[in-house]
């Protein structure tokens, strides 16, 4: 049988001699709070044509865009299976336009080796449900765009672990502008991906629990620079996440783009990138030494916020879900699959932090991006990292301070919301912020000042027992019971230790 889908990498084109030896469970990713559901469904793009290559006909339809989307979820799962990685496959399966393939020819059908290893992965339990009711409330949204020609699914388990901690991440697979495969224009299928992003993005807009001011866009490969294209043109996308993206690689083929502008990256950006490719390797697959050292979009990014990192134990194909589990293993160069497994683990923990501190404006994880690996408890030599902040002058706490205090402390939320709108790397500090309300609280002449403070520090940080602790303080100074008690029972809740809510709680219901 003749395999009809090739996993095309692109920057390594590997000698594979080594089957894997890993499983979902061995990566250990820490799931948050929430159930994670899954939808898929195919719409179309009504403006675009496309021909579905193996029916082999003339016949043009309307593009169609199939949808992954893993999201937070709340319903009770007793009676319900979770998926398995069969299940994704077979989305593989129709991706590819092979939906009446049958099962058992999976592996062989798609080039992955037909080892009892991989038919083990095939019955693994993934984390996600089929069709879970959405949890309650409004999530940040995450567009994926896979690697060249590659599915939606290609990185299920990232996927899952940014919706199970308050994520909901839509996917399309990554497909030529005519039909299912690519063709030697690479500047005409990155638009027609860029395009396809840009799809996704409005796909967002019919679900009720997304936060449509609060998108940002991840990548893996080939789908990194149609991204960077998507958000110099998409002023709601807030955040780019680059998961070994090629804009790195390839940054001859974006800048044929009439789009492409590297002054209009103005949005927090993250690059994790491959291990340095062996000289041997790069001998023997005609590659460029370059590759290692050389990064002209990272260079050239002036108004944002970027950070880039390397990870010493990954190659390319792994930083994917699909690479992790089924790609064979290069002896030339490649690390032990428990190596793998854990440096996996942390580009989707740093993925996670990076969301974190510039769609959910958390000061802590701001922290944890921003510190050097060593002191996020990981060991030396794993991932080498670097920083950099715009150039010129940068909005600060201060001027922010300086503009509430105009307004008189007034709608300080549409006033974060605006410079935040201008600024996109901007933060408000936890303890900036408590420090401001404290000092305005117990100042009788600007107390009403402090507590609108306290307010806005509590919907950036609503899991912030410290917080609900000094505006029950402040309510408590400006003599409003009902409020302190109410405040400092919120701040029990988050943290039941909290030994001076305890204190002042029994005081006031004496």
């Amino acid at each position: 049988m003749i395999s009809r889908f090739v996993l095309i990498i692109l920057i390594l084109f590997q000698t594979n001699q080594v089957f894997s030896q890993t499983s979902l469970q061995q990566i250990n990713l820490s799931n948050g709070k929430h159930k994670v559901g899954f939808l898929h469904y195919t719409t179309s793009d009504s403006t675009r044509t496309y021909s579905r290559i193996y029916d082999y006909s003339n016949t043009k339809i309307a593009r169609p865009i199939p949808v992954s989307i893993w999201y937070p979820a709340n319903q009770n799962t007793d009676d319900i299976k979770q998926l398995k990685v069969l299940d994704y496959l077979k989305i593989l399966k129709e991706e590819e336009e092979w939906e009446h393939l049958p099962d058992e020819h999976i592996l062989n059908w798609f080039s992955y080796a037909n080892t009892p290893a991989n038919q083990n992965h095939l019955k693994e339990k993934a984390t996600a449900y089929p069709k879970l009711e959405f949890a309650h409330g409004k999530f940040p949204v995450v567009v994926y765009a896979p690697s060249l020609m590659a599915s939606s699914i290609e990185n299920f388990a990232l996927c899952e672990y940014l919706a199970s901690h308050g994520y909901i991440v839509m996917a399309s697979p990554s497909r030529g502008t005519e039909n299912r495969r690519f063709s030697n224009n690479g500047a005409k299928e990155m638009e027609t991906q860029a395009r396809d992003v840009e799809f996704l993005i409005k796909e967002v807009a019919k679900l009720p629990n997304a936060n449509s001011n609060k998108i940002a866009v991840m990548a893996f490969s080939l789908g990194g620079p149609a991204n960077i294209i998507a958000q110099t043109r998409n002023k709601n996308i807030k955040a780019v996440v680059s998961i070994d993206g090629s804009e790195r690689y390839r940054y001859a083929l974006l800048k044929k783009s009439p789009f492409f502008d590297a002054s209009g990256v103005d949005v927090p950006y993250i690059h994790m990138a491959q291990k340095s490719i062996p000289e041997k390797v790069l001998k023997e697959d005609n590659i460029d030494a370059e590759l290692n050292t050389k990064f002209e979009l990272y260079d050239s990014i002036s108004k944002s916020r970027a950070f880039r990192l390397r990870f010493h134990d990954l190659t390319h194909s792994y930083f994917s879900t699909l690479g992790v589990l089924f790609q064979n293993r290069d002896k030339r160069q490649d690390k032990s699959d428990a190596e793998i497994m854990e440096s996996y683990k942390w580009v989707s923990v740093y993925a996670l932090n990076f969301l974190n501190a510039f769609l959910k404006d958390d000061d802590t994880t701001l922290t944890f991006i921003e510190n050097q690996p060593s002191d996020n408890g990981i060991k030396e030599g794993l991932i080498s990292y670097t920083s950099k902040q715009p150039k010129g002058d940068t909005f600060s706490f201060q001027d922010f301070n300086d503009l509430a205090a105009k307004q008189d402390y007034k709608n300080l939320m549409e006033l974060y919301l605006s410079v935040k709108e201008k600024n996109p790397s901007f933060q408000l500090p936890e303890g900036n912020l408590n420090t401001l309300g404290l000092q305005l609280v117990f100042n009788p002449e600007t107390s009403e000042q402090g507590i609108n403070v306290f307010l806005l520090a509590a919907k950036l940080y609503p899991d912030s027992a410290n917080l609900f602790d000094s505006l029950a303080e402040g309510y408590l100074f400006m003599g409003n019971k009902g409020k302190a008690i109410e405040s400092f029972k919120k701040s029990l809740e988050l943290n039941a230790q909290n030994q001076n809510a305890i204190k002042r709680l029994k005081q006031l219901e004496k």
